[in-house]
């Protein structure tokens, strides 16, 4: 068994064994009791075939990684939203997508709170308009997961996130509640162990021994896995020796 893939929408891992692919839910409630063994590329689906690929390099190796300009929808001659995303406490950014994926791709991205304050005609000059706000206003593209993850169990400062919105003509808000129901920070783990508290984003957090975890799921991509829970000795917090 291999982890192919990932959905934040349905949020899901995608095994493939034997060229044929599966969906495991990541459910709230759902327990997982597996061990990641090698991690390599995981290769190509083709409709519901998985093609394998032994190439060290992970998640993809050279031969399957989207190009950026597919990726990021550079070519798309598609409307396209230009949006303002909050994550807690007080990291924000701006993105584009297209517009009829607009609340889907926040989802993804796992959003606390978000503003769509600019709509264009196509994906090239969604790119510049976002690059020049960025610029302008002195706010990143970019937010990395372990960012995310410091931020779990905090509030957005509404604030700081209202003086920025002041400086925009705001066509929709957004506020997003993910159901994590967490008193404190989890601790950043790469395991698949433990029961699913919820997901955010490409963020799971995870139940095992007393301690909650956050695992990036693009880190388990190209992950092969054998069956039965981690015997791994994990970093713990305070309650996981109560």
């Amino acid at each position: 068994m291999q982890i192919v893939g990932y959905r934040s929408d349905e949020p899901a891992l995608l095994i493939a064994e034997a060229g044929a692919v599966r969906r495991l839910s990541l459910a709230p409630g759902t327990e997982l009791a597996y061990t990641l063994a090698k991690r390599h590329c995981a290769g190509t689906i083709d409709g519901e075939r998985h093609i394998a690929c032994e190439r060290e390099r992970a998640p993809y190796c050279e031969l399957h990684t989207t190009p950026w300009s597919v990726a990021n929808n550079r070519d798309s001659e598609a409307e396209h939203a230009i949006y303002l995303a909050a994550f807690a406490p007080a990291v924000f950014k701006v993105g584009v997508t297209r517009l009829e994926r607009l609340e889907t791709r926040l989802r993804e991205q796992g959003a606390d709170r978000a503003a769509h304050v600019l709509s264009v005609p196509d994906g090239r000059i969604a790119r510049e308009r976002e690059t020049a706000i960025g610029v302008e206003h002195d706010i990143t593209e970019r937010v990395r997961v372990a960012t995310k993850i410091r931020g779990l169990g905090e509030t957005v400062d509404e604030n700081a996130w209202n003086d920025l919105l002041t400086e925009f003509d705001v066509r929709e808000t957004f506020a997003f509640d993910y159901g994590l129901d967490l008193d404190g920070r989890p601790l950043a783990e790469t395991m698949l162990s433990g029961v699913v508290r919820g997901s955010k984003g490409r963020v799971l957090v995870l139940d095992h021994r007393g301690t909650t975890y956050a695992v990036d799921l693009r880190d388990l991509v190209g992950c092969e896995l054998d069956e039965g829970a981690t015997d791994r000795e994990l970093q713990a917090s305070l309650d996981g020796f109560a």
